[in-house]
């Protein structure tokens, strides 16, 4: 008799190769690019899409690709994805096998902590090998994205490899902030580089490359013994990217790329990487559009996350002057917006807004208050923040970067450490 895949709690399918698949999800980045954001969060744990965590896109994926067991590896700044994790996705059924573990750096197998992304998975080969997985995961924990990853597994196992690396188109001059794979027609691997300079180019397409997108699929014993030897090697960095691929294709073995593309048409799905203030903040934007690339309200693709209980949002006062609405808008639970104009934003929850304020093509994030007579443009306002009445913020670039962080394309990063300085 053919076994039947049973299904998920989620309505989705788990097949045997996603049951039998475990997630190892690293997530101790310190998110050194998106500078005074992740002063006091891991970048995983920073606030995305107006009520979500970055991290919640890859718990999501897995979850409705059927993979339930689930270990997140942390090292940095991690009690607030800790605490999201915990409150969050604590549903799964651990009497049924299923589990979201949060793994703290513990010094498992020496006096340091983790070195590299291989370390870190090293350090953990013990709990690893307890979950007696066929296939390991490995996921980046600070990607924006919604994919299915059984019909990655499955290519895994139809191409016999050994290991098997999403990847996704980008330009060329973005090569330094990726490993570049050069791969045959056939979509085998046969160069890795770490962040080139000078990139291998897709045959054809001199501004294009192919980047890795931190996700893996190994065979269990495999992965084994590959980060044992890297473990015992002094030269190495205990990397992913720049010691296992490379040594992994120069040693023969079978690695292939996975291209991240619609089933049906072909054309490259959704991917972000929101490693950088302004990816962060176009990423967000985009979300407000009238079509924008990642659907969020997808119910055939649900992104599970945790908030609290908020009452709906709330638009009060309606005066020349100081009528409370938002345009073009995405206005989270628990906001209040007194008698302010909100176009083209994004404001998570508990946002309080006062009025004949002006909030423009801006991100706020939870629990920030906004006073009277504000003019804010162009901005990334942190958690927590307390905006004094009459500030601008956006309008004169000089007198932003007298007072909080400016990018390179003008938005401007507000926190509640950069406001407390202001004061007299």
């Amino acid at each position: 008799m053919t076994r039947q895949p049973a299904r998920a709690s989620s309505g989705r399918y788990v097949s045997r190769l996603t049951g039998g698949t475990l997630a190892v999800i690293m997530a101790g980045g310190r998110g050194e690019r998106l500078r005074d954001l992740t002063l006091n969060r891991c970048k995983p744990a920073t606030p995305f899409g107006g009520k979500f965590r970055i991290i919640d896109f890859v718990l999501s994926n897995c979850v409705n690709s059927g993979i339930r067991q689930i270990s997140i590896l942390t090292q940095y700044k991690a009690q607030s994805l800790m605490q999201h994790v915990q409150h969050g996705w604590s549903y799964l059924r651990g009497e049924f096998g299923e589990f979201v573990e949060v793994v703290p750096a513990q010094q498992q197998v020496g006096a340091h902590w983790y070195r590299g992304t291989a370390d870190a998975v090293y350090q953990n080969l013990e709990l690893i090998a307890s979950h007696r997985p066929k296939h390991v995961l490995v996921l980046a924990g600070d990607h924006i994205y919604k994919m299915d990853y059984g019909p990655m597994i499955a290519y895994h196992v139809e191409k016999g490899a050994d290991i098997t690396v999403g990847v996704v188109e980008v330009p060329a001059e973005q090569s330094r902030h990726y490993g570049v794979l050069t791969a045959t027609e056939w979509n085998r691997v046969t160069r890795f580089a770490e962040k080139p300079a000078v990139p291998d180019v897709l045959p054809g397409r001199p501004g294009t490359i192919l980047a890795s997108m931190g996700i893996y699929v190994f065979n269990a014993p495999l992965l084994e013994s590959m980060l044992s030897a890297d473990a015992a090697s002094d030269a190495s960095s205990h990397d992913f990217g720049k010691d296992i691929l490379p040594e992994a294709i120069t040693g023969g073995r079978q690695v292939f790329a996975y291209p991240f593309q619609d089933v049906k048409t072909r054309a490259q799905s959704y991917w972000r990487d929101v490693g950088t203030l302004d990816a962060y903040y176009d990423a967000n934007i985009e979300l407000v559009h009238v079509r924008p690339e990642l659907n969020i309200y997808d119910e055939d693709w649900p992104i599970w996350t945790y908030q609290v209980q908020q009452p709906p949002a709330k638009f009060i006062l309606d005066e020349d002057g100081r009528r409370g609405m938002a345009i073009n808008s995405m206005v989270s639970g628990g906001c209040i917006i007194s008698g302010a104009v909100v176009r083209e934003s994004l404001l998570f929850s508990d946002v309080r807004v006062e009025e004949r304020t002006s909030i423009q093509r801006s991100v706020v994030l939870p629990h920030a208050a906004i006073g009277r007579g504000c003019q804010i443009s162009g901005a990334i306002v942190d958690q927590g923040c307390e905006i004094p009445d009459g500030m601008a913020i956006g309008i004169d670039r000089g007198a932003d970067a007298q007072r909080f962080h400016v990018t390179e394309k003008g938005v401007v990063l507000v926190t509640p450490d950069m406001l407390r300085k202001l004061r007299p």
